[in-house]
């Protein structure tokens, strides 16, 4: 009997003792592990903002960019609207008046004064008062080419709107008035002779899409867009914007180009902004405007002694000029 009993508590302390090493350590009395927390980052002071998320504070230890010196190019940018580009429904070469029309009253056609002005060496066609300009040596600014111009040649030279019209039309020329949309197709400042091919590459493309091949005259070239689009009260768009400033950032003295080279917009001609030229290409007389004499077809030109008649001459209609050489009613 006595050795049952000892049997049976020895049995009885061994089932005991493993219920005790398997038991967790909180059931033995043992602090309970405590878990790893990664401590909170710390937290950026914000402002609510009026229509939204709160928006962080600035950090005062980041000092401001610098503004731009006036009479730069990057200054003209920072004045600048920036929106979306417009519809271009309703846009048609025609809205900006006829092609190359004589607005300042020279006598002569723009795109012959720009010939004139843009061209070295350049020879004008006898009897047009130094209106129609036969030769010449561009020096392409678009591809630094040089470029030998023979009026009919096989050597294109197109004048450029730098601000092409259906990029101003999107951004805000529609909303101009026709005085203002013909002034600004026969605008100086927007207005260059360049390499034709270059000239149709571009198309109506904005600095965001098409930039001259001749990467040393993109300074020049962005600085004048910036200037007409200014001038005629246009906007660029986001990408527009940041195709511009990153050229510009490479030119940060980039003078903005002077808008006074024709009337501001909507200003009548004649207005401070512009001083009337004394003659056209190569030093002639100004013609007084025509309108004075008028005359129904070349018939009448001829029956009146005037032909072949030129811009210059009074009585002067496009009509006359069926080949687009600048000399109207030739025989």
């Amino acid at each position: 009997m006595h050795l049952r009993t000892t049997r049976a508590a020895v049995l009885l302390g061994a089932v005991l003792a493993a219920g005790v090493v398997g038991c967790s350590p909180a059931l033995q009395g043992a602090p309970a592990p405590v878990p790893s927390v990664a401590p909170a980052p710390t937290a950026t002071p914000t402002v609510k903002g009026p229509d939204g998320p709160a928006d962080p504070v600035p950090d005062a230890s980041m000092p401001a960019a610098p503004a731009p010196p006036a009479g730069t190019a990057l200054a003209g940018l920072e004045a600048l609207a920036v929106k979306g580009r417009a519809p271009k429904t309703g846009y048609d070469r025609e809205k900006f008046g006829p092609a190359w029309a004589d607005v300042d009253r020279n006598g002569c056609d723009t795109r012959n004064d720009i010939l004139a002005k843009d061209l070295s060496e350049e020879a004008f066609k006898p009897r047009t008062r130094n209106c129609v300009v036969q030769a010449g040596v561009l020096k392409d600014p678009y591809t630094a080419a040089t470029i030998s111009f023979v009026k009919g040649g096989d050597a294109l030279v197109d004048i450029d709107h730098v601000v092409a019209l259906g990029n101003a039309w999107e951004t805000g020329a529609q909303q101009l008035s026709d005085q203002d949309r013909l002034r600004f197709a026969n605008d100086p400042l927007n207005l260059l002779a360049v390499d034709g091919p270059a000239n149709r590459q571009k198309g109506d493309a904005d600095a965001a899409t098409w930039l001259p091949p001749n990467a040393s005259f993109r300074c020049d070239y962005v600085a004048r867009q910036t200037a007409v689009k200014l001038k005629y009260r246009l906007w660029v768009t986001a990408a527009e914007r940041g195709a511009i400033e990153r050229i510009l950032r490479s030119c940060p003295g980039q003078p903005l180009p002077d808008a006074t080279t024709a009337p501001p917009a909507g200003a009548p001609a004649g207005t401070p902004g512009k001083t009337p030229p004394s003659g056209g290409p190569g030093g002639q007389e100004s013609m007084p405007p025509t309108g004075e004499v008028t005359y129904g077809s070349c018939s009448d030109v001829e029956a009146a002694g005037a032909a072949p008649i030129t811009p210059a001459d009074p009585g002067w209609d496009a009509s006359f000029d069926r080949d687009g050489d600048g000399i109207g009613c030739q025989s």
